[in-house]
């Protein structure tokens, strides 16, 4: 079985990789020649862990290729999955130009029989227009060729997307005729073998789950982050909370952990899409917009402690920042809640010094040289008034805090992720301020 991924972003090049993986021929296939040409040498546009080892496993064994030529890869190909990009317009709504353009240029020089994957996130009703849009390049041409559309929406995290692709909860995916369904269960068949279930629904269906699943997700976690909020002005932990509610096994204990907001590549523009895409429709989404709006202001939580610690007047303060992604184990800055912070601060008169494990080389491409790029973590918190914990990392949270305070000026913490135990901070000396809990240095809100 052969397969075109049209792609090479995060859900491209992950998944055309682990098709690979289980002996499938793939052509990933991209317009930017500088980044085929990186992959040929190894060299990955993105980080995700294990997937530059994979990538050059499979590129050697002869079963993944890197093309800029869509026109000859669809001509033999059994499969061809649509993986683009759809950012979001200034109105919130999907931008589908390239997903057309791809499926414009499938319609052109296809020959046999496939089926065409919208894989990229997408609103209700795209792989209709995908459908047209091949339909009039087929009349165009001249010929009738039999095709059939689908959608098979990706439900990757950054940072474990290997393991969630391999080992899925489930494979969704929207067909419209029993021979596409038979070449998507072949497809998928490496990944049955292991009871991992495979889920078929009409097309709109599949469609929507992806958007539903990531507007699901965001909503547990700015519905935490507003009870986290509460819990602070009322003496409540929201530490204790979280563990009593999550112990329900109808709430679960995932994505109830309070913070600094979410961002990435997902879950902002897919709530987004979903609410324009409703109101486009006539109705409003009511809920969504509140949890859009919780995570906006949630974003500003941390400096606002900062600010309300100094008394207002930050002109002059050094600043230290752990952590620049939006998670860990990636190096993603898209709506990242260090960028809003670190601009507050900016604007306050401050200077910071950042470091992150991965994200620095991509952070530079938004901030530039506003901020100072530091070594190490505790390179960045020498002579810092106050430092900002902002995302998770695993070697965050056992620092060595007798070197942390020695480096400092002022022994001050704000904890964006929660990652550290009051009691054991303030025993050692640091001024203690987190998401959800009123510590003795602070006053309720």
């Amino acid at each position: 079985m052969k397969i075109a991924v049209v792609g090479t972003g995060y859900v491209g090049l992950v998944t055309g990789t682990c098709f690979a993986e289980v002996g499938i021929d793939v052509t990933c296939i991209d317009i930017d020649q500088k980044k085929i040409d990186n992959l040929h040498k190894g060299i990955l546009p993105i980080y995700e862990p294990g997937l530059e080892e994979m990538v050059t496993r499979n590129t050697e064994a002869g079963r993944l290729h890197f093309s800029t030529k869509l026109g000859e890869a669809i001509k033999d190909c059994d499969v061809a999955f649509i993986a683009v990009g759809t950012p979001p317009g200034e109105d919130g709504s999907a931008d589908l130009k390239y997903v057309l353009a791809v499926a414009r240029e499938i319609g052109e020089n296809m020959n046999s029989y496939g089926v065409i994957v919208t894989k990229s996130t997408v609103p209700v009703g795209t792989a209709a227009k995908v459908r047209n849009e091949i339909e009039k390049a087929l009349e165009k041409r001249g010929v009738q060729i039999d095709f059939d559309v689908a959608s098979n929406p990706e439900f990757l995290k950054e940072g474990a997307a290997i393991d969630d692709f391999l080992k899925p909860d489930r494979i969704v995916v929207g067909i419209s005729s029993e021979r596409a369904e038979d070449v998507m269960r072949k497809l998928y068949k490496p990944f049955l073998l292991n009871g991992h279930p495979i889920i078929f629904m009409d097309i709109p269906s599949a469609e929507m789950t992806k958007y539903a699943a990531n507007s699901m997700l965001a909503t547990k976690i700015s519905f935490m982050n507003d009870i986290a909020n509460l819990c602070e002005i009322m003496g409540a932990d929201v530490n204790m909370v979280r563990k009593g509610i999550g112990s329900d096994a109808r709430i679960g204990t995932k994505f109830i952990y309070p913070g600094i907001g979410y961002g990435g590549s997902c879950f902002p523009k897919d709530v987004k899409a979903l609410i324009k895409t409703a109101s486009e429709n006539g109705y409003e989404m009511q809920v969504l917009k509140a949890v859009e709006s919780v995570n906006d202001n949630q974003k500003e939580v941390l400096f606002n402690k900062v600010k309300k610690h100094f008394g207002g007047d930050l002109k002059g303060k050094k600043l230290a920042l752990w952590g620049l992604s939006f998670k860990p184990k990636t190096d993603d800055m898209r709506e990242a809640p260090s960028l809003v912070i670190i601009e507050k601060l900016l604007a306050e008169g401050c200077t910071v010094s950042a470091y992150d494990p991965v994200a620095m080389p991509e952070a530079k491409h938004t901030l530039h040289d506003t901020i100072t790029y530091a070594k190490d973590q505790y390179d960045a918190v020498i002579d810092a008034d106050a430092l900002l914990v902002v995302t998770e990392w695993p070697e965050f949270r056992a620092p060595n805090f007798d070197v942390v305070a020695r480096l400092m000026k002022g022994k001050v913490v704000f904890d964006g992720r929660n990652i550290y135990d009051a009691a054991e901070m303030e025993q050692a000396g640091f001024a203690y301020h987190c998401i959800g809990i009123r510590t003795h240095h602070q006053e309720p809100a």
